[in-house]
């Protein structure tokens, strides 16, 4: 009897025991490894430009060029833009919100040599093949242009799915190319002078994706895919002069102004190594 007794009364305090505190769990559970603010991935991006153009207008055209060519599109006519591959950095930062899977990217890189081919009748076919009927000996231009230095500038807002090893992300942003030492690099356009060829800032929205992968603590690999649309370079040639050698009163002629508008485009992969700290 005394044993039942004393039985009943370790009851409650069994079940007092076997209570679970939820602070002391709270308490007792590890804390998620706390993700550094920085972070930045050195690698190679290719750059390939999804180009397409309007057909090139000339401007300016008077005395005996005007003889020849007139203002306004030539028929046919159109360029494109080279793919290039550069290195390039990557820097990120994590914004103190949403579990920091929120971040702010841009790139870093050294200016890099973009070139401008010309396409369809203007690479094929004479500009001016007559001037009243006679022959000028002026020939296709051919696919060379002019190149320039690109400085892209870019800005978006990156959002991570996941946790973990493997850490997918998507976000956008905008972007604009600056470009420096343009310069005309036909033969024909050059063999008189050194025409000047101008570029002007060309925005565009950028849009991105891609995966970091971590390979050993804060060190991760990434594959990263950006597209910017919307971007158009718009090129000026001022004082073209060109040989005329079937001419017998004119040697060379200068022609006015070209004008080129580009839609740029580029679709940019990138892969690269690097840490956050």
């Amino acid at each position: 009897m005394n044993r039942a007794i004393l039985a009943l009364l370790l009851v409650p305090s069994l079940a007092h025991a076997d209570e679970v505190n939820p602070d002391a769990v709270h308490a007792a559970a590890p804390a998620p490894a706390e993700r550094k603010p920085f972070y930045i991935r050195a690698g190679v991006a290719l750059i390939d430009p999804l180009s397409t153009s309007k057909e090139m207008e000339l401007a300016d055209v008077d005395g005996p060029a005007s003889l020849a060519l007139h203002n306004g599109p030539i028929a046919g006519s159109g360029a494109t833009v080279d793919s290039a591959t550069v290195p390039a950095l990557i820097v990120g930062y994590r914004l103190p919100y949403m579990h920091r899977r929120l971040s702010i990217e841009t790139i870093l890189g050294l200016p890099f040599t973009v070139t401008f081919k010309a396409t369809g009748t203007l690479a094929n076919d004479s500009i001016a093949p007559t001037a009243l009927g006679i022959p000028t000996g002026v020939g296709p231009l051919g696919p060379d242009l002019g190149e320039a230095k690109a400085v892209p500038i870019t800005a978006s807002l990156v959002y991570r799915f996941l946790d973990g090893r493997i850490q997918p992300y998507a976000g956008g942003g905008a972007a604009v190319m600056f470009s420096l030492d343009a310069k005309a690099t036909n033969k024909m356009l050059t063999e008189v002078s050194q025409p000047e060829m101008s570029i002007a800032p060309a925005p565009g929205l950028l849009l991105q994706t891609g995966v970091d992968v971590q390979l050993y603590k804060q060190w991760y690999a990434r594959l990263d895919v950006k597209f910017i649309a919307f971007m158009q370079a718009n090129a000026e040639v001022h004082h073209i002069q060109v040989r005329t050698p079937d001419i017998p009163l004119f040697d060379t002629v200068e022609i006015g102004t070209a004008k080129m508008s580009v839609w740029v485009n580029p679709l940019i992969v990138q892969a690269g190594i690097g840490a956050d700290f």
